[in-house]
């Protein structure tokens, strides 16, 4: 990564913040960004980042983003009983092709957290699903859960505890524009997930009405897209086709509300997705048949987000999600720098900062500053 790096077609070369004129939502990468973050300034305004945890609990798991923790049930400080639940962390780690970047997005989870927790409840209070959601303080983590290296202090505005829950194997996805692996399926088949769509369109075109279009995780840990059929196969023991029926007009719904809602506010939500689960008793078995909406929810990492005001159908559209890391690695890939295996590449100041700015615009749009 020792040569400069060419700005981004179609996109605008952002300034320095010290440059008259700088606009903290630009659209490009800058021809002379530095090959290395390291000991830039700028980051230091974003202040300390969290790559990773260390907790007293157990069952953990460390996903692309999120750490997962099971709090065991407890007394609280008033000596009532607590039931068991699940913690997630927000880091500001951040992956593109299924690589996790080993340079971090400071700040980036407290901002998925906020955006995350204000859909679940907003959700809630629409009576579009229940949640897992329960709280979002470090307060409700065990004093002797902490460590010297992870603190509640370091983990305040990353947290969400949830419900326990029997993950139901299919994600979600509602598309309402044409784009991603949907458009590359329309390009080839006319259909996405099996799904017929009208002829003629374009990328990015915005179609007829919204479109269920499940996945699941592939053995390599891709998303796969599939059909409708073969989701309810891969739900079989959670309720198959009854319980994907009943899982497509909830996500449908969820899209519909919400997608009005970013419109409101200026934002485009072209495509999301959701899981669910089938929340658990105290001892361990499943309480109730009815999916709750588990994990996070319409942030940035889950969907993709486009300023209303810059749409049009037959290009890429500008994003406030990741895309602008992405198309950063496309770069890298094209010129020979990457193979989009691990390890991922160093990350320039320039690039962390701008995907900073899009994941902080999007929050202040939707839930405000």
């Amino acid at each position: 990564m020792g040569e400069p790096i060419a700005p981004l077609s179609g996109e605008f070369t952002p300034h320095r913040r010290d440059t008259p004129g700088y606009h903290a939502l630009s659209w490009g990468v800058s021809s002379n960004a530095p090959t290395h973050q390291t000991h830039d300034p700028r980051l230091s305004e974003l202040g300390p980042a969290v790559f990773e945890t260390d907790l007293n609990l157990p069952d953990k798991r460390a996903g692309k983003v999120r750490d997962t923790y099971t709090i065991t049930a407890h007394k609280d400080a008033f000596g009532q009983h607590v039931p068991a639940s699940m913690l997630m962390v927000a880091s500001d780690r951040i992956s593109a092709f299924d690589v996790i970047m080993p340079d971090p997005i400071p700040g980036k989870g407290r901002l998925l957290t906020e955006i995350a927790a204000f859909w679940l409840r907003w959700i809630e209070d629409q009576e579009l699903s229940p949640t897992h959601l329960i709280g979002t303080g470090t307060d409700l983590i065990p004093d002797e859960a902490f460590t010297n290296a992870t603190t509640p202090e370091l983990l305040e505005g990353r947290v969400t505890i949830g419900r326990l829950c029997k993950v139901i194997p299919v994600e979600c996805i509602v598309r309402g524009y044409l784009e991603g692996s949907g458009l590359k399926d329309y390009n080839a088949t006319g259909s996405v997930c099996g799904v017929k769509l009208p002829e003629g369109l374009t990328q990015c075109d915005k179609l007829p009405e919204p479109i269920f279009t499940p996945a699941t995780k592939a053995e390599s840990g891709h998303d796969e897209n599939i059909g409708f059929d073969e989701a309810a196969r891969h739900a079989e023991a959670f309720g198959g086709r009854t319980l994907m029926e009943r899982l497509r007009e909830r996500s449908l719904n969820i899209y519909e509300a919400a997608s009005a809602y970013a419109l409101d506010h200026g934002i485009i939500l072209a495509d999301t997705k959701f899981e669910f689960g089938l929340p658990l008793n105290e001892q361990g078995e499943i309480a109730s048949h009815d999916p709750i909406l588990i994990d996070e929810a319409l942030t940035p990492d889950s969907s993709r987000f486009w300023p209303a005001d810059d749409y049009k159908p037959g290009r890429a559209q500008k994003s406030f999600d990741k895309q602008y890391l992405r198309e950063y690695l496309e770069i890298l890939s094209k010129s020979g720098k990457w193979d989009k295996t691990p390890p991922g590449p160093s990350l320039p100041a320039e690039v962390v900062l701008g995907t900073h700015e899009r994941y902080q615009k999007a929050r202040d749009m939707l839930v405000g500053h």
